[in-house]
């Protein structure tokens, strides 16, 4: 893709960033690109203001003339593996929306080259490998290796940013189900959120600058005589591990099973569900948006899986007990 595309700011648009600007301006001419490739293309030299090489951060001025070249998709180097398991939900032509079980990573990084949800995509056919962008083909959004639940994947860029702009204004309704250690509380978490600076892994409420998160915790349901409580959350954003931080720090009630922000139950007896749950309980049962293409409302809930409805039979009897 080579094509020179020249865009004039108009007054609504004045005073806004260069990429975020080109997102939407773009877009009008059906030239569908997020602001991290965006981004690329700035470094690249391929986007000028006024003459001048842009920056992503610049604010742009009404009647700046903007121009574009954009670069080619880099495809992507996972190859299709049809041994990758995952249940279909609903698919058309432009999305697929998939119950992923935990365990499944959702796309191939360091340590995760292979065996991966987009790997399964690939071999589905949902996919053209020569399109797909980088190793993240149509991931709008995505749930941790050890988290089980409900997620949807875009087939093509048009798609794609019309879902990541429902994630961004949080018109999406996403509903989570978890076992948590100990007697929790219904409530709302609003914090700060950002790389807990001591291990890059986490993540933390514990920032003095950092993204906001927003999470309401409900309870369903107290286990094992107080021990544990089943809960459901609600997301107001969508940062990664923000359930396990706010059930964690925030809450004193982490996931049962979460290798990370979790310390091994002191109760034997719910320390040995956790052990035989491997995992953390947590599980995305709910996703409801609007179809960025159809305009339809749609909406999708699934049950937890075999090993999560295990552990709440195990922490009932020892309630019972």
């Amino acid at each position: 893709m080579t094509e020179r595309i020249v865009l004039v700011v108009s007054p609504g648009d004045a005073r806004g960033r260069l990429d975020k600007f080109l997102v939407g301006a773009l877009a009008k001419r059906r030239v569908f690109a997020s602001r991290s490739v965006i981004k690329k293309w700035i470094l690249a030299g391929r986007v000028t203001v006024g003459g001048r090489p842009g920056r992503a951060d610049e604010m742009v001025h009404e009647g700046a003339r903007v121009e574009v070249r954009p670069l080619a998709s880099e495809p992507t180097t996972a190859t299709p593996d049809p041994s990758v398991a995952f249940e279909v939900l609903f698919e058309d032509p432009y999305l697929i929306v998939i119950d992923k079980p935990a365990g499944l990573v959702v796309h191939p990084a360091r340590g995760n080259e292979r065996g991966t949800l987009v790997h399964g995509l690939l071999a589905r056919g949902s996919f053209d490998r020569s399109d797909a962008a980088f190793d993240r083909p149509g991931i709008v959004h995505r749930l941790d290796k050890g988290t089980s639940g409900v997620m949807v994947v875009a087939k093509d860029d048009r798609t794609r940013e019309g879902l990541k702009t429902q994630f961004s204004a949080r018109t999406i309704d996403r509903a989570y189900v978890a076992i948590v250690v100990g007697d929790a509380r219904s409530g709302s978490y609003d914090t700060l959120h950002g790389r807990n600076p001591r291990n890059r892994l986490k993540f933390t409420t514990h920032v003095r600058t950092g993204r906001r998160a927003v999470t309401s915790v409900k309870v369903i349901e107290r286990l094992a005589g107080g021990g544990a409580t089943l809960v459901e959350c609600r997301l107001g954003t969508g940062r990664t591990h923000q359930i396990r931080v706010h059930l964690s720090e925030c809450a004193k009630t982490p996931v049962l099973g979460d290798p990370l922000y979790a310390r091994p139950p002191r109760d034997p007896e719910i320390r040995a569900v956790a052990d035989r749950l491997g995992r953390q309980a947590l599980h995305a049962r709910l996703l409801g948006f609007v179809h960025p293409i159809t305009g339809e409302k749609l909406g999708f809930e699934r049950d937890v899986p075999d090993d999560f409805k295990a552990a709440l039979r195990e922490l009932r009897s020892i309630a019972c007990g």
